[in-house]
């Protein structure tokens, strides 16, 4: 079995007197794609901020062999570990090229910086076309892919993807996708939280499914899209 790459131990996010995340435990091992699915105010952006230190949380989390319930957000970047958050975060003024050379703000290694730019440009030639946009004017799927181009030009060695395709054409929906099916192609951990769970399960190896924050269900892909309940609650089936 390969080693856990990230593990939250009864982990718990409250907001006032309101439980979002209710003490859940599960893990994703290095070179793994997991999906969170579940309804709206399931708690899933909730358990993605709290991995990604963004905001309180109670309980364990250990990424590799170090517990990191106590670092500070910023220094998980440093570490290998990036968020692209619900609605893509990106700086709207700064052009695209400026935000892409943000993701690799820790970084000092100028010319691995300057390959890993082309790598990205070469996965997302619509960027390359408008590195001199500014990113405001962007559509929202280009928003999109900058986003996740951004957070791939810090190097990490896990990537938590928070509603990828929320808001975006169908055709659209299908190229971010195929971006975030290439890069787990590479070995990379990918963290999912989607609401289109069909899309999600057919990506992921695995599955864990929330409700009013808890897990309900923790399952191979494969069985949660034939899981009857899965597939009445959130299929539409």
């Amino acid at each position: 079995m390969a080693q856990a790459l990230i593990e939250a131990l009864n982990l718990e996010v409250h907001y006032g007197g309101i439980a979002a995340v209710k003490g859940i435990s599960f893990a994703v091992e290095e070179g793994e794609m997991v999906c969170l699915i579940g309804a709206n105010g399931a708690g899933k952006t909730s358990t993605l901020k709290a991995l990604a230190r963004m905001i309180p949380a109670r309980g364990e989390i250990h990424y590799g062999k170090e517990r990191i319930d106590g670092t500070p957000g910023y220094d998980l970047i440093r570490k290998g570990l990036a968020l692209v958050p619900e609605g893509r975060g990106i700086f709207a003024r700064l052009t695209v090229a400026e935000n892409l050379s943000m993701g690799a703000y820790h970084r000092n290694d100028t010319a691995d910086i300057a390959v890993d730019l082309d790598k990205i440009y070469v996965m997302l030639p619509r960027l390359k076309e408008r590195a001199a946009q500014v990113a405001g004017t962007l559509s929202g799927g280009e928003q999109q892919m900058l986003a996740i181009g951004r957070a791939l030009m810090g190097r990490p060695k896990l990537l938590l993807l928070d509603e990828p395709s929320m808001g975006l054409a169908p055709l659209m929906v299908e190229k971010v996708f195929e971006v975030v099916r290439d890069v787990a192609a590479q070995g990379m951990t990918v963290l999912l939280v989607e609401q289109n769970a069909k899309l999600a399960l057919e990506l992921c190896s695995r599955g864990y499914v929330m409700e009013s924050g808890s897990i309900t269900v923790a399952d191979t892909a494969a069985n949660l899209l034939a899981d009857e309940r899965v597939r009445a609650a959130y299929l539409g089936e």
